[in-house]
């Protein structure tokens, strides 16, 4: 999803990195089998990192420091590391726009947004992503997307516009009490006065979001952007012909969607059914 799992690209901060913790791992001794157990994590995740392919937890850093008696040095090469942890390399770019936004729309057919879910209702998903993923990558992509949702209450100047399926809201992903967590904060959030959170009715035949989820934005220097995401990819759109349209389609979902009153309305019908 926006914030998905996948490996960042590489980068020289990247691949230094690695070589500073493989040169310490060899110096100790150790295999990156028994430097796995040591640090407790994965021996493809050592590998990862030893490579350059895959940005260490603080997790990681502390324990490699401590295993290697590494003087300091793995921490000192960690700060220069510039990747996000948790984000797949797709979404980097806009999640770097979409700190900055004046304003973000965002539609979404197929689970809540990103920058809405609760911790267990994301845990919920990542135990059924395929690949399976490891305790390590499940940690940091919440990390990630705990430090992407503070934009909704850190930046209050910022307006935020999300629509949402009604299907999507009445799957009850992770179960009953995951479910109703998951529609109290929604319920939260579209309280606050930068948060505007409209529902897609079922009941609705056809509308001008069909064609798939989008996100669009507006950035400092007024400019806007939109983003588009399938499985294990992404696309950021600058072209302002395309933009333009999404932007049209959006306003017209707008129109078509529940207003704000009622859709939280039958967020609270969906909580009281739970």
């Amino acid at each position: 999803m926006t914030d998905g799992n996948a490996e960042p690209e590489t980068s020289d901060s990247l691949k230094a990195f690695g070589e500073v913790v493989k040169a310490f791992r060899k110096r100790a001794g150790l295999t990156q089998e028994e430097f796995a157990l040591r640090v407790r994590y994965s021996v493809e995740t050592i590998a990862s990192i030893e490579q350059g392919r895959r940005l260490p937890s603080e997790r990681f850093i502390e324990r490699a420091e401590e295993v290697l008696d590494a003087f300091g040095v793995i921490k000192a090469a960690a700060k220069h590391l510039s990747r996000e942890p948790g984000l797949a390399k797709w979404f980097l770019q806009w999640a770097k726009l979409e700190a900055k936004a004046l304003c973000l729309y965002t539609y979404e057919n197929r689970l809540v947004p990103g920058l809405l879910q609760t911790e267990a209702y994301q845990r919920a998903l990542s135990d059924g992503q395929l690949p399976p993923m490891g305790d390590a990558e499940i940690e940091e992509n919440i990390l990630a997307r705990a430090k992407r949702q503070q934009l909704l209450t850190e930046r209050v100047n910022t307006a935020f516009s999300f629509i949402i399926e009604e299907h999507v809201l009445r799957r009850q992903t992770g179960g009953p009490e995951t479910h109703r967590e998951q529609i109290e904060h929604l319920l939260r959030m579209s309280e606050q006065r930068n948060v505007e959170i409209q529902i897609m009715p079922q009941s609705r035949e056809n509308h001008a979001g069909l064609a798939g989820p989008m996100q669009l934005l507006e950035t400092p220097d007024n400019r806007w952007l939109a983003y588009c995401e399938g499985q294990e990819s992404g696309v950021l759109i600058s072209d302002a012909k395309v933009v333009g349209i999404l932007q049209m389609r959006y306003a017209r979902m707008r129109s078509q969607a529940l207003s704000l009153e009622d859709s939280q309305s039958l967020l609270r019908e969906m909580r009281g059914a739970t």
